[in-house]
């Protein structure tokens, strides 16, 4: 199918992070590495939350000096879900607690933060608090922050001031062609915008089904759940990714029965006083299952699986200009 040129022009251009500078910047000795660049060395994966993460921080701080970089942007952010893949567990609140409000208001794609907000962000990273995020300053610097105290920093300025005081602290600065968990431009990204005509098909499921339930995705493994009915109009968050599903069942039981023992994936549920709570859920879990269900006025369970995940409408929240920028991957 031929993409018009009003649809095109909605969508934002493939993001430009190749700057001319890239460095690798970790506490393991590279002579320690095998011949395949593996770390074989006795230093420990997680963050000593003393003067070597300290340094990592530092780092941060002079490669953003050295580039004239005061205000950053957080790309991509999630926090930790069901599965967590960091070297320590994940912590209450994500790590964000006292950085953004419980909501995570402010935490969003394309918020723009503070260098010291962003420093705190790389401290929650080195950590393995649960939340994660790329940030970025156009295409002139980013932070990337990785696996096992791997932190990986690109500037359009060579930054020799900063890689001397990093080298100096102990850490190691190793120049490199690109970060590997720099974003893919080509995606595949959702594009569609959440425009006039989206709301209008959303108005016309309503009207035929008297309610349906919207999926509002702000940061990565953290949803906020609608339920629509004529004239509904939801606050939502800026860039936010957005699901349309069939409406929660009141036949809360029937829910719970059609479950399959091999189901795994998210339980949504109503409460008498409104409130809407999803969690994972696994069907082999029934004793579980029947007590977090036990009091919900309403349910409906969504797979995980990506043959079954066939939500009825599927957008993005523009910026302001009606470009999508936010990379939610298809």
């Amino acid at each position: 199918m031929i993409e018009s040129i009003t649809q095109a022009s909605r969508r934002a251009a493939p993001p430009n992070m190749s700057t001319p500078y890239v460095h690798r910047i970790t506490k393991f000795d590279p002579a320690d590495r095998d011949n395949r660049g593996a770390y074989c060395g006795s230093e420990d994966v997680s963050s000593d939350r003393g003067p070597v993460e300290a340094a990592y921080l530092a780092a941060v701080t002079a490669f953003a000096e050295d580039t004239g970089v005061t205000l950053l942007t957080v790309r991509d952010p999630a926090v930790s879900g069901f599965v967590h893949f960091g070297a320590a567990p994940p912590v209450d609140g994500h790590g964000l607690h006292g950085l953004f409000p419980p909501d995570l208001a402010g935490y969003h794609d394309g918020a723009q933060i503070t260098l010291d907000v962003g420093r705190e962000l790389v401290r929650v990273m080195l950590r393995d608090n649960g939340a994660w995020c790329r940030l970025e300053a156009g295409d002139r610097f980013f932070v990337h922050v990785g696996h096992d105290q791997y932190m990986y920093i690109g500037s359009d300025q060579p930054c020799g001031h900063a890689v001397a005081l990093t080298t100096a602290s102990g850490l190691f600065v190793e120049p490199l062609d690109g970060s590997p968990y720099a974003p893919d431009g080509d995606g595949p990204y959702e594009s569609r915008p959440a425009d006039m005509a989206f709301w209008a098909e959303v108005a016309a499921l309503v009207a035929r089904r008297g309610r349906i339930l919207l999926e509002e995705q702000i940061v990565g493994n953290h949803s906020r759940w609608h339920r629509l009915t004529a004239g509904t109009v939801p606050d939502l968050g800026p860039r936010a990714l957005l699901n349309v599903w069939p409406d929660l069942s009141t036949d809360v039981p029937a829910v719970l029965r059609t479950m399959s023992p091999d189901f795994a994936g998210w339980a949504i549920l109503e409460h008498a006083d409104g409130h809407i709570q999803s969690f994972h859920a696994d069907g082999d879990d029934r004793a579980a299952l029947a007590e977090a269900f036990a009091g919900a006025r309403a349910a409906i369970l969504l797979p995980h699986t990506t043959d079954d995940h066939n939500p009825l409408l599927v957008a993005v929240r523009p910026d302001d200009d009606g470009i999508v920028r936010a990379r939610w991957p298809i």
